[in-house]
């Protein structure tokens, strides 16, 4: 072994706060080899002329910066070359904090969403106008009859990116209105995923306008929705409305969220045109 002072692998870990295995790490990958390793032992040591590299990497991985892109600086360390890669940083940096917010979003509006389904009122059927929605609508009849009936129909959707997917409760379906106007609601016609402004999808979409329609939110899941789209159905016959596009059923809370059936609330609304002044829209 040299004479000049070394440091064990342990010590310099001590002193720079950092883990063994992270120094292993680097050696590993090129960023930092020890001055010496005791060929019996395997024991690494380090000089002191190594702590300003290895102080020089902390920096950088303070920053987050990739130790590829660490290690491509270490070869060629030189003003303009550090400039640049602080400049590429800060872009990954800026970058990764967009992203961060659109996910802080979509993180809200589910939220909301349960937040809505919790104190919602329940079994009462009211005139409300949905905002516009953008969405994916795959055609495919179908029944429930369970609720993992509609986890292969659900990987339909999954032909583009699968993100908006993951985030739950905004999967739904749907009854076309030529079948709703002649009550045939012994099966679905086919499923959708609702999209938030935030939500990724390259694949094709429908934009829907904003919609009036007469909806019910009701304790239970898919399986039960028969006897509240029979409710319904009454209701718009009753009041002379005409049924102008397809259902939407969801259900805000499901098993994806907890076990506890008595917790499930599902919704449905379904498209509308009234007499303008004839009720008071929710």
């Amino acid at each position: 072994m040299s004479e000049k002072k070394l440091f064990s692998i342990g010590d310099v870990a001590r002193l720079f706060h950092i883990s063994v295995s992270s120094l292993r790490h680097y050696e590993n990958v090129g960023l930092l080899t020890p001055e010496y390793t005791d060929p019996s032992s395997g024991y690494r040591y380090y000089s002191v002329e190594q702590f300003e590299i290895l102080n020089t990497i902390r920096y950088l991985r303070a920053l987050d910066m990739p130790l590829s892109e660490i290690a491509d600086f270490l070869k060629n360390r030189d003003v303009d070359r550090i400039e640049e890669k602080l400049q590429k940083q800060k872009k990954a940096v800026l970058e990764k904090q967009r992203e961060l917010e659109r996910i802080e979003r979509k993180i809200d509006n589910r939220l909301k969403c349960l937040k809505d389904a919790q104190t919602a009122e329940l079994s009462v059927i009211s005139l409300v106008t949905l905002p516009e929605c953008r969405m994916v609508w795959v055609e495919d009849s179908l029944k429930i009859e369970g609720f993992l009936d509609m986890e292969a129909p659900i990987r339909k959707l999954d032909i583009s990116e699968a993100e908006a997917v993951i985030f739950l409760g905004k999967v739904g379906v749907g009854i076309s209105a030529a079948h709703l106007q002649e009550g045939k609601i012994g099966q679905y016609d086919g499923l959708f995923l609702s999209l938030d402004r935030e939500d990724h999808y390259t694949g094709k979409t429908i934009l829907l306008p904003e919609t009036l329609c007469v909806r019910i939110r009701f304790r239970g899941s898919h399986t039960e929705a028969a006897a509240q789209y029979r409710k319904l159905l009454a209701y718009i016959a009753e009041h002379n409305m005409t049924i102008t596009g397809f259902s939407r059923e969801i259900t805000l809370i499901d098993y994806g969220i907890t076990n506890d059936t008595r917790k499930f609330v599902t919704e449905i609304s379904i498209p509308v045109e009234v007499d303008s002044g004839s009720f008071k829209q929710a």
